[in-house]
């Protein structure tokens, strides 16, 4: 087993999960503490003498040992019930609930308990959403404000009003079929969320983050293999990850240097998931609703079906992102579909587009907003204009990979360069 950001994830996800579900919903704050202690002592550990047999079980051992230790130091364990007291009193009454616990199906069913449990529809989507970022998929508030762009500070204050809730939710695990239904979007649009934070991520050690992207694939994957949740809005949002994920061994070159999508070795693309993806996104076809994953899907297999750049089919993309800005407008689809223009009709119409965009505040902690303008009027020849937006963008850059390509556009303005 190897030792990674990936297992660390889910290994979080499943004590976090279990902890909360044996000692009380009321608990959270402590349950997510316990959890990472648990982890990062661990992982010290076995960093020297490897991961052992059977490490959830001992995982979940020390977890439990731990939120006992709290309970005992404090002197409150009087009122968790008898329960817990038979618990404390006997380390034998624990083993079979440990055993049960980490049964492969018992762990997908908690998963599963878990992120629907955290969507509590008396919140703002956004609160709900920001809650399965952090528990279920264990991102830190940093990149949890850059999946939203917005601030750590907006984040924490979400996170704050989502734990009261939670904490005083009265039947937090016990979930209905109308409650099934009624989160399963939130849950979807958080899955993308985490994708999309993985594919270009904000945070500050990388622009690609494949663990999360294989985290998301993972999560979505479990979605649909339980019944309930394989809809075709579920497959759809499948498809997406899987034809994304496709092309991320050629977002990065063997420099680490971040390449677009118009100057990629597409040799390196995964061919497996991208069929898979396309097999997804014909499933996803089935139903009588068409969704924002079922276009984004699309798009995707537009690029994932063509041999390069050139031979993109960018009126059809075009047409996509038409359709996509009415079912989610944003200032971000609008960028890609002003890109898109470019490709098709020439860089002023792409510029038009841009000037054109609603709500373009949004965007200005996007550093790919102002190095999209400098694309655009480098295509056009206007050199001085391109190397204004392309350091505009530098100063946003989040980690050195957007800095590398950053500092690559703005040289490729020199006179010198450019001739």
């Amino acid at each position: 087993m190897e030792l990674d950001d990936g297992l660390f994830r889910r290994e979080s996800v499943r004590l976090l999960a279990a902890l909360t579900r044996i000692f009380g919903v009321e608990h959270i704050a402590l349950a997510e503490d316990v959890a990472q202690e648990t982890l990062t002592a661990a992982f010290e550990a076995w960093r020297w003498s490897g991961v052992p047999d059977h490490y959830s079980a001992l995982l979940m051992a020390s977890a439990k040992n731990r939120v006992i230790g709290v309970f005992r130091r404090e002197r409150t364990a009087r009122n968790f019930g008898p329960e817990l007291t038979r618990l404390i009193e006997s380390e034998q009454s624990f083993e079979p609930a440990v055993a049960e616990l980490f049964l492969p199906e018992a762990l997908r069913d908690d998963e599963l308990r878990m992120m629907f449990s955290c969507c509590q529809p008396r919140l703002k989507e956004d609160v709900q959403i920001a809650l399965v970022l952090k528990n279920l998929c264990g991102l830190n508030v940093e990149e949890i404000a850059g999946a939203f762009l917005t601030s750590p500070a907006a984040i924490e204050k979400r996170l704050t009003r989502g734990r009261t809730a939670i904490a005083d939710s009265k039947r937090f695990f016990e979930l209905t079929a109308a409650d099934f239904d009624a989160r399963l979007s939130t849950v979807h649009r958080a899955l993308y969320l985490l994708f999309n934070e993985g594919y270009h991520s904000a945070g500050a050690d990388s622009v690609v983050r494949v663990d999360l992207c294989r985290e998301a694939l993972r999560l979505v994957q479990l979605l649909d293999e339980h019944g309930p949740a394989a809809t075709p809005m579920t497959k759809a949002l499948a498809a997406l990850m899987c034809l994304n994920a496709a092309r991320l061994p050629g977002r990065i070159d063997e420099g680490g240097n971040l390449k677009a999508i118009l100057y990629q070795d597409r040799s390196r693309w995964d061919r497996a998931l991208i069929a898979e993806g396309l097999e997804l996104l014909a499933a996803s076809a089935s139903g009588d609703e068409l969704t924002a994953y079922h276009v984004e899907a699309a798009i995707a297999g537009v690029h994932a079906s063509a041999e390069s750049a050139d031979q993109t089919a960018w009126g059809e993309i075009v047409s996509l992102y038409d359709a996509l800005l009415k079912l989610r407008p944003s200032p971000v689809v609008a960028l890609n579909r002003a890109m898109a223009i470019a490709q098709h009709d020439g860089p002023q119409r792409g510029l038009d587009a841009i000037r054109a965009i609603r709500d373009v505040d949004q965007l200005s902690l996007y550093p790919f907003y102002p190095a999209a303008l400098g694309d655009l009027e480098l295509r056009l020849g206007r050199l001085a204009a391109a190397a204004v937006h392309f350091k505009a963008a530098l100063e946003l850059a989040r980690n050195d990979s957007e800095r590398r390509f950053l500092e690559a556009r703005v040289a490729a303005c020199s006179p010198k360069l450019a001739t």
